[in-house]
């Protein structure tokens, strides 16, 4: 497992994106529009057995919930937010979930 995070390759150039990293027993999830000091940085986990699910949801361009794990809501002009239940949400700009959107299609997600 890659403990590093990386993006889509549909990421555009700005570096404003989805960022993932699998750990052995959950995946990380952040947004590379954090400015502030790593150690503050909002992160969500999700079990890695629920990955699938959250997936697949995110394919399906709904929103939903993985669980009680994670909250995804996507907006019809194309912008979408996660939330987890420590509080944490991130907020995604139409290009960057799209982006994110096209890698999962791509199985650049799938580990």
């Amino acid at each position: 497992m890659s403990a590093e995070f990386f993006k889509s390759t549909f990421s555009g150039g700005d570096g404003t994106c989805v960022e993932v990293a699998h750990r052995a027993d959950r995946v990380l999830i952040r947004d590379s529009k954090y400015t502030g000091p790593s150690h503050d940085q909002p992160t969500l986990a999700i079990a890695r057995d629920l990955w699938p699910a959250f997936l697949n949801l995110v394919l399906s361009a709904n929103s939903g919930r993985i669980g009680e794990q994670l909250s995804v809501n996507v907006f019809a002009d194309g912008c979408a937010t996660l939330a987890g239940p420590q509080g944490v949400t991130l907020e995604y700009d139409a290009a960057e979930w799209d982006a994110f959107t096209k890698g999962v299609a791509n199985g650049e997600f799938s580990r």
